[in-house]
């Protein structure tokens, strides 16, 4: 069967006073039917960008989709006019946005922005469309939601907007749902709640999905298989538990050795990742992590770009190296390190 998107070789790019930034640079994955991507990284990283760029939402200007290819059931999605890609958007393709509240329509009410999908893409009258929205509060857990319906963005909670949200991406059982950040500034018990929400709603429509996060707990938890970007571009690809447990790229494991796992021994030690994300406004003939890579090599890692290579199946890594979990960090850099982070 074949891959549900496809994304080739995309770039994109933002056109800003101090000159051109290269958000995403070559990036290429795919996602088959009823499967969860996940894709992570530190912010600035592409991730969003990515997203915006398959929903082509990215605005012009400034920014502009340079080359490449979106390939969503065989259509080239790059290709499509603004009037056949409506029907595709909110339809086919949902999105759930990092910031309900600011992407929740402010003075149209809850159900009149629900219901106003159902109308265009499902072609449903008034009546249906209201009844159906009703039946979608309902199905993300927002009580009294007759009532509710008639409420405007501003009287709901973090977590109940997110839900509205939720209820608006799936409202046209799309095949494929975009999750940016989808738990972002919620406390960890809605956080939960919203994850096994799109877990509970995926297995019982089949939608595929990309999760977008900096969380590696969520991914963890969510995603069949993962993509790490890094300066704009894909550093590192495996399914969830290869990349947990064989991870293969100096940044890879600088996430892991930041983030607190329940599975480690109690005396584990996190390492902060060192320095700060390059300027993309630079591209640079190196590998983007060399500045802050505890395993750097002068004379290697500085003077080429690193392939996306085949480290085991269907694990791709962009490392010269075979580096590997169990690879120590040298003592100059673990100190140098510590020293970061106490001062």
């Amino acid at each position: 069967m074949p891959p549900l998107l496809e994304v080739g070789n995309l770039v994109v790019q933002f056109t800003t006073q101090d000159g051109i930034v290269h958000a995403v640079n070559d990036v290429s994955f795919h996602i088959d039917q009823g499967e969860t991507v996940g894709i992570v990284g530190e912010s600035g990283s592409g991730k969003s960008v990515t997203a915006l760029s398959i929903m082509r939402l990215i605005p012009e200007p400034p920014g502009r989709i340079v080359e490449g290819s979106v390939r969503f059931v065989g259509d080239e999605l790059l290709d499509l006019s603004e009037e056949e890609l409506r029907h595709i958007r909110g339809n086919r393709i949902a999105m759930i946005f990092q910031d309900p509240m600011t992407s929740l329509n402010p003075v149209l009410s809850v159900g009149r922005q629900i219901m106003e999908s159902l109308e265009l893409h499902m072609h449903m009258s008034s009546r249906e469309a209201r009844h159906r929205a009703i039946e979608l509060l309902e199905v993300v857990g927002i009580p009294s939601a007759s009532r509710r319906l008639q409420d405007y963005p501003h009287q709901f909670s973090g977590g109940m907007r997110q839900r509205v949200m939720i209820a608006m991406g799936l409202s046209c059982n799309p095949e494929l749902l975009i999750a940016d950040e989808p738990t972002t500034a919620l406390d960890v018990t809605i956080q939960a709640q919203i994850l096994e929400l799109i877990n509970r709603l995926k297995d019982e429509l089949g939608t595929s999905v990309l999760l977008i996060t900096h969380d590696l707990g969520v991914v963890a938890r969510m995603a069949d298989r993962v993509i790490v970007m890094y300066a704009g571009q894909i550093v590192e690809e495996a399914s969830t538990e290869e990349l947990f447990d064989n991870p293969r790229m100096p940044y890879t494991l600088g996430l892991l050795r930041s983030t607190p796992r329940l599975d480690e021994e109690e005396s584990q030690t996190l390492t902060p990742i060192r320095g700060l994300p390059p300027d993309l406004t630079t591209l640079v003939e190196a590998c983007p992590f060399a500045p802050r890579c505890d395993y750097v090599v002068a004379g290697r890692c500085d003077q080429q770009v690193p392939p996306l290579r085949i480290v085991a199946p269907e694990h791709r890594a962009a490392c010269l190296f075979d580096i590997s979990i169990d690879t120590p960090i040298p003592a100059n850099k673990l100190r140098q390190n510590t020293e970061e982070v106490s001062s």
